[in-house]
């Protein structure tokens, strides 16, 4: 362990349990599983959420013996498995990690170093490593990262990447949890809901690695990404800025709508669009 870290916590510990949502990943399962193992700041627990996988995901799971917490539920989608992680989760300090992602090995003790030295910060993320199709992708402007009162920055998309995520409990006492109303768009709901009202800490390092491009990413499972952040969106309808950009992306899913004659996502725009903001 980080010499400075052992100092500054004398006998305080940041206790962190971490939350791994699978459905049928067996394959990548493992690579993310021993991420978490071979951290330099172990983890106080780890929990798997089995989403009603029908791979080998369970039999995976079983050469991990007590190292790992297993919790199995029926098919009910992202959010809903992490929702149940967090209600499972035993200790203050709450981390994510997608099962199709991994973490560098200091990617804990750097964030926890980072809470003890900001007791205020209850929520911090990191930097990531995008890999495509098994190549490194550079991330475009538009995924320029922030720390502080970052509401207005994240409303076009979220730069935040969930398996980058430390979070203490209380803001989800306060907050709520993920909106299992979201199949996709989860994560973005609900850093917009917690930016609303808490600052945010960046912790600029590469310390998690996404990979993408693979045919079960959420992502590219449905289309239209901006049909969930407009209803994110008119959660803030309130806010000038929020209002803006839903206005935005109404007007431009319309417009692909009538040119594709896609009358249901017309009219589901144009009733946003009715709302009294």
């Amino acid at each position: 362990m980080n010499k400075i870290l052992f100092i500054l916590m004398g006998d305080i510990k940041i206790l962190v349990s971490i939350i791994i949502p699978t459905f049928n990943r067996a394959k990548t399962l493992k690579r993310a599983i021993a991420s978490v193992l071979n951290q330099t700041y172990k983890a106080s627990e780890i929990i798997i959420v089995d989403d009603g996988s029908t791979d080998d995901t369970l039999e995976v799971l079983k050469i991990y013996g007590e190292k790992i917490k297993i919790f199995s539920q029926s098919n009910s989608g992202v959010s809903a498995a992490r929702n149940l992680g967090i209600q499972k989760a035993k200790y203050e300090w709450v981390a994510f990690l997608d099962s199709d992602d991994e973490w560098i090995d200091t990617k804990v003790e750097k964030q926890v170093q980072l809470h003890m030295l900001n007791k205020e910060t209850k929520f911090s993320y990191t930097g990531e490593l995008w890999i495509r199709d098994g190549k490194r992708v550079n991330q475009s402007k538009k995924f320029e990262q922030f720390s502080g009162a970052i509401f207005e920055k994240i409303l076009t998309h979220t730069t935040i990447g969930t398996s980058t995520v430390m979070i203490h409990k209380n803001i989800f006492e306060d907050i709520g949890m993920f909106d299992e109303e979201f199949e996709v768009c989860e994560d973005y709901d609900l850093w917009l809901r917690i930016a609303k009202k808490y600052n945010i800490y960046l912790l600029e390092d590469k310390l998690t690695t996404k990979y993408g491009g693979h045919d079960d990413q959420l992502s590219t499972k449905y289309w239209g990404m901006d049909r969930f952040r407009i209803k994110a969106l008119h959660k803030h309808r309130e806010n000038k800025d929020a209002e803006k950009v839903l206005v935005q992306k109404c007007e431009q899913l319309i417009q692909g709508a009538k040119k594709n004659e896609n009358v249901e996502l017309q009219k589901e725009c144009e009733w946003y669009l009715k709302q009294n903001f």
